[in-house]
């Protein structure tokens, strides 16, 4: 990868809560220098109790799981890998993480979902991508981006990536947040637990409730 860009990108990532001032507050801000996240602890006030002091280790900052593609075995087509605070306890406080996105070929795709905690952007490592996000007045904002681009998911906007071409293609993903969450439409509405009433659905979508009940058979298949 051009190292220029390597440094735009990450220059990126470390300043887009100033580029977009409505998600800068997504995180709170640290009061002291560390707090390493102590998963092991069942207590949160909004983040991780943090570490002893004397138990940091250089580990807390580290992770290897972004560097190489993963196995993509889904109906999808597409697989993230994050490296968020669960990942790099380090980053409890910080307010930023990232993730890798790998998408198949003809057709991958990152089905349509929101991060309700940050904003998204995003640099194509390999391949070409269809991208767009809807805003709250339904208008679709997309684009198809290529190797070294970037491209940008406000806050809380339902968006998606597909692959269209004929070999993978990957992107590395950063957001303002230690943890973004992500609520993925299809696998919310047909597969939560407890179950969404199929007369909700039926209505919401306007199909019949049998429908429905096919559609939720179906995910519930593939999640197996």
């Amino acid at each position: 990868m051009n190292p220029s860009k390597v440094f735009v990108f990450l220059f990126l990532v470390m300043s887009s809560a100033a580029i977009f001032p409505d998600s800068h507050a997504s995180d709170p801000d640290a009061l002291q220098d560390l707090c390493i996240a102590d998963t092991s602890k069942g207590t949160k006030v909004n983040g991780f109790p943090c570490k002893e002091d004397a138990n940091i280790t250089a580990a807390d900052f580290f992770f290897t799981g972004l560097a190489n593609a993963a196995t993509i075995n889904n109906s999808v087509g597409s697989t993230v890998t994050p490296a968020n605070v669960n990942k790099i306890p380090g980053l409890n406080t910080l307010g930023v993480s990232l993730a890798r996105i790998d998408y198949a070929a003809d057709g991958g795709l990152n089905p349509p979902h929101v991060h309700p905690r940050a904003t998204e952007i995003v640099f194509v490592l390999d391949g070409e991508l269809d991208v767009g996000f809807i805003t709250t007045a339904n208008k679709l904002i997309s684009k198809t981006i290529k190797k070294g681009e970037i491209f940008v998911f406000p806050k809380g906007l339902l968006h998606f990536q597909q692959n269209n071409k004929d070999k993978p293609a990957s992107v590395i993903a950063a957001f303002n947040s230690q943890l973004p969450g992500t609520v993925s439409v299809a696998a919310a509405l047909f597969s939560s637990s407890p179950a969404v009433d199929n007369g909700v659905l039926a209505r919401a979508f306007q199909i019949d409730a049998e429908v429905v009940g096919e559609i939720k058979s179906k995910i519930a298949a593939k999640k197996k």
